[in-house]
């Protein structure tokens, strides 16, 4: 492949068929996550999987860690062109199992699969862009795969919701493989092109953190089934809990865990607004569909208006730049996120309508929109050349796992409550998590002067992964 042309652009002959597909690949993950959410309710009602219903969402953010890390170091030792592969294989392979489910406990199964590539695919497109794209271009592509993160946030729930309607729910996930292999096949020339010498001192197999990652992915699952388990369920939470946490501790900045001021609390803040906000939004079209007789579509329509908000809150704090400092514009966020959690708690405890709740998932993507951009560069402000990658993949697997222990605790709530008050009881403890991150917030400034300042944070070993998420 040839890279020294950046003035061809991202579109230029050179790089026009790999950005296509490499833009497609993230934009159909996207687009199945997202999708996912809104059927989900019809799903585990079709399946009788109410039981299993947080596992679905919690599993795959799991196995993505594992799939992070062990991609990452692959593409190290050998190049991305057998992560990319491997992972994209995988990913097809979860659709087609989830998309034939005849059963919850099946369709779980294809989601962690699923995750497992997604997480992986991620990693192998980053490699991809460094070993195919001049540095000149990496700014461009990085934001054409934000771009195609805000189209499907736009349109996948609605679309979703139609063809759950229209036709099955099997198809969101079926419909997605069809389109998965020719943006793969749009990448090959690019992959093909690279130099597929071995290094001369390949980095070594990383087995310590990838153990770590298998064991966090074990003890979210079994805190997700542990409400199974009668007599001794709540000791199988608590120990599958603590191993969660102490297999995380290796895979983030000495002090996360602590909320050490600067970039630990950076770290820390993005797991507990991923823990907050993806808690919630998954039961609000579940909320939405059992309570007030939403069609799946317009359930759909309220994740679409809060990632509208994200995308706008996005722009906008992107304009005002140094005018608004990084960590004022993560406390207003975290803030935003806790009153729209709490408008959702009210609206499921006192049976308001449904409008309530639907106005204030917008507040709480707007408060994502300002965290998650400022939670990125302080990453990189905080960070020293040697640990920039590591400090990247750390995020995103703060993001990952935080994510995946919310779900999983979610679901206990959920199961362990009446059916009246199940959401209230979800709702709540997100509202907690939330209450934490806002909390938390002020200590993602450094001091000036002291040992959390730029460039003094604890090196780790590089990791070639950065995030490619929501904008």
């Amino acid at each position: 492949m040839t890279t020294d042309t950046p003035t061809a652009g991202i579109l230029g002959r050179p790089y026009l068929l790999a950005t296509v597909g490499a833009c497609a690949l993230v934009f159909l993950s996207a687009f199945e996550s997202l999708a996912v959410t809104t059927i989900m309710p019809l799903v585990s009602r079709d399946l009788d999987g109410a039981a299993l219903y947080a596992l679905a969402f919690a599993g795959p953010l799991a196995t993505g860690v594992m799939g992070m890390v062990g991609a990452g170091n692959w593409s190290d030792r050998r190049g991305p062109a057998a992560p990319l592969y491997s992972s994209v294989a995988l990913f097809v392979l979860g659709l087609l199992i989830a998309g034939t489910a005849g059963s919850m406990e099946i369709l779980v199964l294809g989601r962690l699969v699923q995750g497992l590539g997604g997480g992986a695919m991620t990693v192998a497109l980053y490699v991809l862009v460094a070993r195919v794209y001049p540095p000149a271009l990496h700014p461009k592509i990085f934001a054409a795969f934000a771009a195609s993160w805000v189209v499907p946030s736009l349109v996948g729930p609605f679309a979703a919701g139609v063809v759950a309607q229209l036709s099955s729910w099997h198809w969101v996930f079926l419909g997605v493989v069809g389109l998965v292999v020719p943006a793969l096949l749009m990448v090959v020339p690019a992959v093909r092109g690279m130099d597929s010498e071995p290094p001369a001192d390949p980095v070594p197999w990383a087995f310590g953190r990838m153990g770590w990652a298998a064991l966090a992915a074990v003890a979210v699952l079994g805190l997700n089934l542990s409400a199974g388990v009668p007599g001794v369920g709540g000791v199988i939470a608590a120990v599958a809990l603590v191993l969660a946490l102490v297999a995380l501790r290796p895979l983030v900045p000495q002090g996360t865990l602590t909320a050490r001021r600067g970039l630990p609390s950076v770290i820390l803040v993005r797991g507990l607004a991923s823990a907050a906000f993806f808690g919630a939004e998954v039961y609000l079209p579940y909320l939405l569909t059992e309570r007030y007789a939403f069609t799946p579509t317009f359930a759909g329509l309220t994740l679409t208006g809060a990632a509208l908000a994200w995308a706008g809150a996005s722009a906008i704090q992107g304009r005002l730049g140094g005018r608004l400092a990084d960590d004022l514009a993560i406390k207003i966020g975290a803030s935003l996120v806790l009153v729209a959690i709490l408008s959702t708690l009210a609206t499921a405890a006192f049976a308001l309508p449904a409008a309530v709740a639907i106005v204030g998932w917008i507040l709480a993507g707007g408060g994502m929109g300002l965290m998650y951009p400022r939670l990125s560069v302080m990453t990189l402000a905080l960070s020293t050349p040697e640990n920039q990658g590591f400090n990247s993949a750390a995020m995103s697997i703060s993001d990952s796992l935080g994510g995946a222990l919310s779900l999983a605790a979610t679901g206990l709530v959920f199961a362990a409550f009446t059916t009246t008050n199940s959401f209230a009881g979800v709702f709540a403890l997100t509202a907690v998590i939330a209450v934490v991150g806002v909390v938390m917030a002020p200590r993602v400034a450094a001091r000036p002067g002291s040992s959390d300042a730029p460039g003094a944070a604890d090196p780790q070993p590089a990791d070639p992964q950065a995030e490619l998420t929501r904008p």
